[in-house]
C-alpha cells in the first residue's frame, strides 16, 4: 500500500513504524474473513482492512471526526486478523498509533471521558477495585441485570501457598483484578508449581502490567507502569529467578511488548527486552516440565471439559493447542469448539465500553463452548473467564485448577 504521511504525522514517534506497517498492507481483504466485528456489522469500516484506510488517511493529512473514533473503539484487538495475514501486518500496533492520534485530535464527549477515566482509576488499583467489587456484592440484587451480571454472586477463597523452598524460583504478576475476581488461581498456580520443584518469589512490589491505560490510550501512563515493573522484578532477575509467569494471557501478552514499546528508551531498553525474554504464559513453563509427576483423573471422577482459548493466548502469545495439549495428556475429555479462533467479546474493558457488541458476541461463544455439552469451561484470562461466567451457563474457571486437580 502506497503512503504520503502528513507533514504533521511525519514528526510522532512512531511514524517511521506507522509508515512501514501500511505499507506491508497489500487490501487483499482476508482479515475481514476472521473479524469478530465485521462478521457482526457487514461493514468494511468496521474491519481490520477499512480501519488501516482510517488511520492511513488520518496520517495523510486528511480530516477525522467521532466517526473515525468509532469504528476504531468498535476493534477489540483481538489479532485474529495477524494470524489470519498472509502479509505479516502487525495490525493492532498501527492502531495503537492510529488511536493514540485521534485522541488527540478528536475530543470525546464527557460521559464517556468520564468512563474511560473511571476504569483507568479503578481497574489498575487492586485494593480500590477490591472495595468496590465488595460494595458491589452487597448492592448487587438493587443493581440493573446489565451491571449485576458483571458482579460475581459469590465469594471464592484462596487456599495457602507454599513457601519459597525450591533453588528454582520464579516471578508471578499477581493482576489487578484477578486477585479479588479469582484468588485461587495464582495460588493454585504456585502448588502446582511448587509441587514440580519451583518456587515463586514474592513480586508484591509489582502493580498492573499497564495494558489497561495503554489500551484506553493512556499510553505513557501504560509504559510508566511497565518500568515500574520492570524495577520492581530487576533484583530477582539479578539473582536468577528464570522466569516471570503470567496466569493471565492478556497480562502475559503485554508483557511481551515491553521490550517493543521500550525500545528507544535509553534507561530500560535492555531491560525491557530481557524482561521480555522472561516473560512466560503458565502454559509454557508447565509445557517444559516432567507431568509424570502428576496424575490425571480416575476414569469416574473424568470430565468433559471445553476450553476457551482467549486471543491474547492464540494470536498474541501464538499459543493456541497448548492448554488443550496438557489437558488431553492429564487425561481429560475435551469437547469440540466450533469457531475457536473468535473473540469472546471481554478484550480487557471492551465489554463496558461497548457493551452491546460484547453481549452479542459472548452469547454467540457460549452457544459455541456448550455444543459439546461439557460439565464445565476453562478458559486462560480473567477477563473471558468472568465475561463468559456472566452469561450464567456453564461454570468457568481458570484451566490451571484442573491441573491442580490432577496432584497426587
Amino acid at each position: 500500500m502506497q503512503t504520503n504521511l502528513s507533514d504533521e504525522a511525519k514528526t510522532l514517534a512512531r511514524a517511521k513504524e506507522a509508515e512501514d506497517i501500511l505499507r506491508s498492507c497489500v487490501h487483499c481483504g482476508f482479515c475481514n474473513a476472521t473479524c469478530p466485528t465485521y462478521q457482526l456489522l457487514g461493514s468494511e469500516l468496521d474491519g481490520p482492512r477499512g480501519r488501516i484506510y482510517l488511520i492511513k488517511q488520518m496520517l495523510e493529512g486528511e480530516p477525522v471526526s467521532d466517526k473515525t473514533q468509532l469504528h476504531l473503539d468498535r476493534c477489540l484487538t483481538c489479532r485474529n486478523c495477524e494470524t489470519t495475514c498472509p502479509s505479516g501486518v502487525t495490525y493492532h500496533a498501527l492502531l495503537d498509533i492510529g488511536r493514540a492520534e485521534l485522541e488527540r485530535r478528536v475530543p470525546r464527549p464527557a460521559r464517556e471521558r468520564m468512563l474511560r477515566g473511571g476504569l483507568r482509576q479503578v481497574i489498575p488499583r487492586p485494593a480500590v477495585f477490591d472495595a468496590l467489587l465488595k460494595a458491589g456484592r452487597i448492592a448487587r440484587p438493587l443493581l440493573p441485570a446489565s451491571l449485576r451480571h458483571k458482579i460475581p454472586a459469590g465469594t471464592v477463597t484462596a487456599k495457602p501457598r507454599p513457601p519459597a523452598r525450591h533453588a528454582r524460583r520464579v516471578l508471578m504478576l499477581e493482576g489487578c483484578v484477578q486477585p479479588s475476581l479469582s484468588p485461587n488461581t495464582n495460588a493454585a498456580a504456585a502448588r502446582v508449581l511448587d509441587r514440580l520443584g519451583i518456587s515463586v518469589i514474592d513480586a508484591s512490589k509489582a502493580g498492573c502490567c499497564g495494558a489497561t491505560d495503554y489500551h484506553l490510550n493512556a499510553q505513557e501512563k501504560g509504559l510508566m507502569r511497565a518500568r515500574r515493573n520492570i524495577d520492581a522484578w530487576w533484583p530477582a532477575i539479578e539473582a536468577g529467578a528464570e522466569a516471570i509467569v503470567q496466569t493471565a494471557s492478556g497480562c502475559g501478552a503485554f508483557v511481551k511488548e515491553y521490550g517493543h514499546l521500550l525500545r528507544d528508551d535509553p534507561h530500560y531498553a535492555a531491560k525491557a527486552a530481557r524482561v521480555s525474554e522472561l516473560a512466560r504464559d503458565f502454559v509454557e513453563v508447565l509445557g517444559a516440565e516432567p507431568l509424570e509427576s502428576l496424575e490425571a483423573p480416575d476414569s469416574e471422577q473424568r470430565r468433559r471439559i471445553a476450553f476457551h482459548c482467549p486471543c491474547t493466548l492464540q494470536h498474541a502469545q501464538k499459543l493456541g493447542g497448548a492448554v488443550e495439549a496438557i489437558l488431553t495428556r492429564l487425561g481429560y475429555d475435551l469437547t469440540a469448539v466450533p469457531d475457536a479462533h473468535l473473540c469472546c467479546g471481554s478484550a480487557g474493558t471492551y465489554s463496558i465500553t461497548q457493551p452491546e457488541l460484547s453481549k452479542q458476541l459472548r452469547d454467540r461463544k457460549m452457544d459455541a463452548l456448550e455444543s459439546g455439552a461439557p460439565d464445565e469451561i476453562v478458559t486462560a484470562n480473567i477477563g473471558c473467564q468472568t465475561h463468559l461466567a456472566g452469561a450464567q451457563r456453564t461454570g468457568v474457571r481458570h484451566w490451571i485448577e484442573l491441573v491442580e486437580d490432577a496432584l497426587r
